[in-house]
């Protein structure tokens, strides 16, 4: 028996640990430690609610805008403020700006590594790399000379001793499946999507500003729309987003979606393992008929227990038995007792390390071993992200989703139950992409159709002085982002925050266990996992991407003297 220690695990946003007990080649016990300690909480005590957003959306550098979302959200909420319908759709297209960028982006750069060995592409054949890209995809760069051009590449960065962006693999590790000529054609497509993902980002340049971190406000969104005015969005602004989304419709057609289905019929054994809990939680998003429908929301809100795809229970964020959080394995302490669990309202962030003094050699895991805290929706862990997302949307008898599962499962030839594994989570990622991206055109053309008519309104200033508040006010502000469902909770008084609380969907994924002694997603999806060579576990890094981390928006800070920890031990 072994204890494997992994920490930190690369290419994820944040700090995370995993320790692993491995028994006969196969993970029989999982810790997941967020290594890092977040304050936003104690941050935002004090101030004027509508700048919160600029804070919240610095808790981490990629989920920039979902953030930010969710937090005028929770402010408009309290207010008893609405937002016009072109903001709406300028928030949705912002949304799925992100949603593509950012999933295009870890199936590349942070997760296709795991199944994709760059020296391996040394050995290919472009001739034969050119005949595999043209019998799945019609993207215009398939030439064998382009191909021999991209391995000339990788050559060069081996030849000269170090891998630059593809170092520190387990390159020739036997859990490798793909021909040498599929890796060269996803090396490739790697190298393109870097290039690419900078170019749709421009949609939150437009609207927002900037990115990262483009701007919002309470109210609407912090633009006018003038076709004739410089300054504002105008025709030339509004034509290059068409363009934009265009660009990023060929990109996932092309490219990322029958990539993934390539690299996804070699790997069908991952069907088998990393399926983990057994129920999902989507917050829901994308109005089409304003943000207080949420029965208009392109992807639904519930909740689903033990698979039951014919059940999808009803979420209220308001209720305060429904979400709570606990820290009877965190660095936390409550003031009613660590056992006690705190709907966010309530919520306390008083930090209390009990942990050894980095680096170490094992978690205490008997008692606290995380700064994440552990939260449940009526005392249930759940899996929140992608999967999650497209569960509740089928079970809800979502047309659009049923059809893309439907046809992925067919060209792969696999049963509905894949879905529940590695597999199916990353699966589900690209599924949504395709269907996000097609959303997006349509936000779009939503857009120019009001501005033809006339409707250019993109704020509403009603509530937004001090003066017309009340003493009191609570709000909760839902979205979903990338890696699943994000939340913000807050507590006015006397025109201040009093209180404000994050869950976002790495606390909910990534946390410890509970005082119940139930896993969260990560640690439940881990068990039984086969391990082929504990001194190289690329078997661990494949799940635990497959969630695509984000443990900057969990917690933030580093050890006291900003040590980075880097090491795989075996004890």
């Amino acid at each position: 028996m072994a204890r494997v220690v992994v920490d930190p695990i690369t290419r994820i946003e944040g700090h995370l640990r995993i320790e692993a007990v491995i028994d006969n080649g196969v993970i029989t016990e999982a810790y997941s430690s967020g290594t890092m300690v977040r304050g936003f909480e104690k941050i935002l005590k004090g101030r004027d609610p509508r700048d919160a957003w600029a804070f919240t959306e610095r808790a981490c550098g990629v989920c920039t805008t979902v953030h930010a979302l969710a937090s005028v959200r929770t402010v408009e909420d309290a207010l008893g403020i609405t937002v016009p319908t072109n903001a709406e759709l300028i928030r949705n297209l912002m949304f799925c700006a992100q949603y593509v960028q950012d999933h295009v982006i870890h199936f590349y750069h942070l997760h296709a590594l795991d199944w994709v060995d760059v020296v391996s592409a040394l050995s290919a054949d472009p001739k034969e790399t050119s005949r595999v890209a043209r019998s799945i995809s019609s993207w215009p760069k398939t030439s064998p000379a382009y191909f021999a051009s991209i391995q000339q590449r990788v050559k060069t960065f081996v030849e000269s001793g170090q891998l630059g962006i593809f170092a520190n693999g387990y390159w020739g590790h036997p859990a490798y499946k793909l021909p040498a000529e599929v890796n060269l054609l996803a090396v490739t497509h790697y190298l393109e999507a870097l290039e690419w993902q900078k170019e749709l980002v421009k949609v939150h340049a437009i609207f927002g500003g900037k990115n990262p971190h483009p701007n919002y406000l309470v109210g609407g969104v912090p633009c006018s729309i003038n076709l004739d005015e410089v300054n504002a969005i105008n025709t030339e602004r509004l034509n290059h987003v068409g363009k934009l989304i265009k660009d990023a419709i060929d990109i996932v057609e092309q490219v990322y979606i029958p990539d993934l289905m390539a690299v996804a019929g070699f790997y069908k054994d991952w069907a088998s393992w990393g399926g983990g809990l057994t129920n999902y939680l989507s917050y829901g998003d994308l109005p089409t008929n304003g943000y207080g429908q949420v029965d208009s929301f392109k992807f639904p809100r519930g909740a689903i227990l033990g698979r039951n795809l014919n059940e999808v229970h009803e979420v209220n964020a308001r209720d305060s038995e429904e979400i709570k959080e606990y820290i009877s394995h965190s660095y936390y302490e409550y003031s009613a007792g660590d056992g006690t669990g705190l709907h966010p309202w309530d919520g306390e962030t008083e930090l209390n390390y009990t942990g050894p003094t980095p680096p170490y050699d094992q978690l205490n895991v008997e008692g606290k071993y995380s700064w994440c805290k552990t939260p449940r929706w009526k005392e249930h862990p759940m899996e929140v992200g992608p999967l999650a997302r497209l569960l509740v949307a089928y079970g809800r008898g979502n047309t659009e989703v049923k059809d893309v599962i439907g046809e992925a499962l067919g060209r792969l030839n696999v049963p509905v139950t894949a879905l529940f594994s590695t597999l199916g989570r990353t699966a589900a990622r690209g599924l949504e992409t395709r269907l996000v991206v097609h959303w997006m055109q349509e936000f779009y053309a939503s857009l120019i159709a009001n501005i033809k008519a006339g409707d250019t309104k993109t704020f509403n200033d009603y509530h937004w002085s001090p003066s017309t508040w009340p003493d009191t006010a609570e709000g909760v502000g839902l979205t979903e982002a990338p890696r699943g469902a994000l939340a913000h909770w807050i507590r006015i008084k006397d025109k201040k925050i009093d209180n404000y609380q994050l869950v976002v969907p790495s606390t909910w994924n990534a946390s410890p266990k509970d005082g119940n002694g139930l896993r969260s997603a990560y640690e439940e999806s881990l068990i039984g996992t086969p391990v082929a060579n504990s001194d190289q576990p690329v078997e661990i890094l494949r799940t635990i991407h497959s969630f695509d981390p984000c443990l900057a928006c969990a917690v933030h800070l580093y050890d006291p003297d900003g040590k980075h920890v880097h090491q795989i031990k075996i004890n």
